[in-house]
Order: structure tokens, then sequence, then C-alpha cells
């Protein structure tokens, strides 16, 4: 499990590079932010543009993982379908081949005539990623590969990442939008229970160099299994006044009832993986979303570094009406291997009924109160 973790940690190192890669580079940001401007005669292959950066990073996760531990493969999931049209009408599945070569001339037939982008994009699929975390590396666990499976998601928070805003201002340390806020996600579950064991959450935006002005990133990892609770981070203090983030497209109702907990300071972001990490890193006591517009590859991450520090992600709809019942036993966490009944495509994953995000037990007590 160790060495899971460490790959886990190295392929989303790998993930934000790209990322990275996308925006840094000429023959790449070009593509990736001309669907704004809406002039390129070629709109359709523009659109796809972003969805192939998202797409390329999940596949060179799958691929990373899945060479390392052949007991993975077909148990790593991620957001993206890799089938794309070209502008032929033909299909191309998307993939890593065995050179940088072949996968170039792979992702040229969808790029077309853009070789220099197809090559840049290559390379960094193909290339090695070197980790040096003594800590990470000192580590000694002890789970069968064969149990897990994986959620990938390659870029929370699509839109930021594309709308590319750097100088967004933080409000009492958490960032209300913008480029910080696109995050890899790399969840492991149980494949029995569906419970997160392993979680790595990486910001390939997290500050610039000083000297070289080029983004740096960072990431964060947690492991909750059996009695194991190991995190890269410390767990945050308990406030005696809940801070709570929400979405801004939250409602109303849900907003004026948790308003007077927070002493009528609510916090907002975008993002449902950056949300959820604001609460690991002690930024927010709780996460409060209603609706079902989260996914199994959006909280699986996130969901076991809460654990390992203490903390969980509940299901809210059912909390709540465990709550109402008078019940006072456990309540209902995400699980990660159940599809919803009679849904398709992605519906099959939604976190249905909304969730709540916490770090300290008595902060979900007193949301759910207040809901």
């Amino acid at each position: 499990m160790a060495g899971l973790l460490q790959a886990l940690v190295g392929a989303s190192e790998k993930a934000a590079h790209i990322a990275r890669l996308c925006r840094r580079e000429e023959n790449l940001f070009q593509l990736l932010v001309a669907e704004k401007t809406g002039t390129d005669r070629n709109r359709r292959f523009l659109q796809d543009f972003k969805t192939l950066a998202d797409v390329l990073i999940q596949e060179v996760i799958k691929h990373d993982l899945g060479k390392k531990f052949p007991e993975l493969q077909g148990h790593i999931h991620g957001e993206e379908s890799n089938e794309f049209q070209t502008v032929q009408g033909d299909t191309v599945t998307v993939q890593v081949c065995a050179t940088p070569e072949d996968t170039a001339a792979l992702l040229l037939s969808v790029l077309e005539p853009e070789r220099a982008a197809a090559e840049l994009l290559a390379a960094a699929a193909h290339r090695d990623v070197v980790l040096s975390d003594a800590a990470l590396a000192a580590l000694e666990l002890s789970i069968p590969a064969q149990d897990l499976a994986i959620w990938i998601d390659p870029i929370d928070s699509t839109n930021e990442y594309i709308g590319g805003r750097e100088d967004v201002a933080p409000v009492n340390g958490i960032a209300p939008g913008g480029l910080c806020s696109a995050l890899v996600l790399l969840g492991a579950y149980d494949r029995h229970t569906g419970c997160p064991v392993l979680g790595v959450i990486n910001e390939p935006f997290f500050q610039r160099d000083l000297l070289t002005h080029r983004w740096q990133g960072r990431y964060h990892w947690g492991v909750a299994y059996g009695d194991t609770r190991l995190c890269s981070l410390s767990c945050p203090p308990q406030h005696p006044v809940p801070r709570v983030v929400l979405s801004r497209a939250e409602a109303g109702a849900v907003r004026g009832a948790l308003e007077p907990l927070c002493g009528g300071h609510l916090r907002f972001a975008a993002g449902a993986g950056y949300k959820m990490l604001c609460v690991i890193l002690g930024l927010a006591d709780a996460y409060v979303l209603s609706e079902g517009s989260t996914f199994a590859w959006d909280s699986c991450a996130p969901h076991a570094i809460l654990r390992a520090l203490g903390g969980g992600m509940v299901a809210l709809e059912g909390s709540l009406r465990a709550r109402r019942a008078g019940g006072a036993g456990p309540l209902p966490e995400l699980v990660y291997n159940r599809p919803v009944e009679g849904a398709v495509g992605a519906e099959r994953w939604v976190n249905q009924g909304g969730l709540v995000a916490y770090v300290h037990p008595q902060h979900l007590e007193a949301v759910l109160a207040a809901l």
C-alpha cells in the first residue's frame, strides 16, 4: 500500500506538470483559451481541447498506475470518456502508447495540424517523475492492491482552470475562484465496502516561483485503513463557531439556516474539490452542499484525507433524515463502489442528496442541527 500511495503521488505530480504545461507553452495555451474568442473557424475542435487536457491526464494516470500495479487494471475509473471525434468524423481512443512518438501520432490525429502541441503533450505523458519526499518513502503500510479501486478527477474545477484568473484575492484565506482552485484528485477505495482509504490532492497552481515566475505546486495525502490514520497534514484546531464554506449557487434556505450558526459569516469558493480542501487545511470547518451536483471522482480523494484527520464526508439528505428520526448513531458516509440504481452515464456516480465534509464531529452535528 505504501508503494501505491507513492505511485498515486507520483501520478498526481505528472498530472500537475501537464496541467501547468497546457497553460505555459504557447502552442498549448492558445488552444486552451481560444474558445473564449469564438472566432476560430473550427470551434468544435477548440471546445474539445480542454477535454483533451483532462482526458490525457486521466489516461496517463491509468497507464502509470496500471503498469506498476497490474491488479488494478480495470479498476481505475475516471471522469472523462477517452473517445474523441476528429474533424473528419473518425473516432480516436486517446491512450498512452509504447513510445512518445506513437503517442504524439495518436494525439495529432485529434489535434491536426497542431504537431508541436501533440509532441509537447506526448513528451509530458512519457516523462519520468522522481519524488524526493522522505516522509512518504519511509511509510510502511499493508493492504493488497487487489482489494482497491481508484477514482480520478484529472482537473477538478475545469472552468476555473480554463478561465485562468491569477489575481483572485483570498477572503479569510479562501480564494473565491481562480486558477488556484483547479486541483488533481486521486482517491483509492475498498472495492468491497466502498470506503475511501487513500487520497492525494495536488494543487498545480499553488504559488509562483519568485525567480522564474513559473507556477509551483504542492500535494497532500492521507491514509485511513482499519486502525491506521496517517496524513501529510496535522489535524486543524476546532473552533467554537464553525466556519462553513458554500458554493455561491447554494440555495437561499440553506444559507439562511447556516448564517446564524456561523455568526453571520459564510464563506464561498469555486470547485467542489477546492472547498473540501479548505476543510482539510483548516480554512473552513465544514463544506455543505444541498444538491446532488458532485460525483465520486470529486469526493473520493478528499474524503480519504478527511477520514485520516478524524473527520469524514456524509450524505446530507440521509444524515438529516437520521437525525430527524431521533437516531444518535453513525451517519451515512459516502461510498464509492455503488452506482445509482437506474441512472446512466455520469449520473450513475452522483453523490445524491448533497453532502457535508468535516473534520470535527461536533461541527457536523452543529451543521445538521441548524439545517
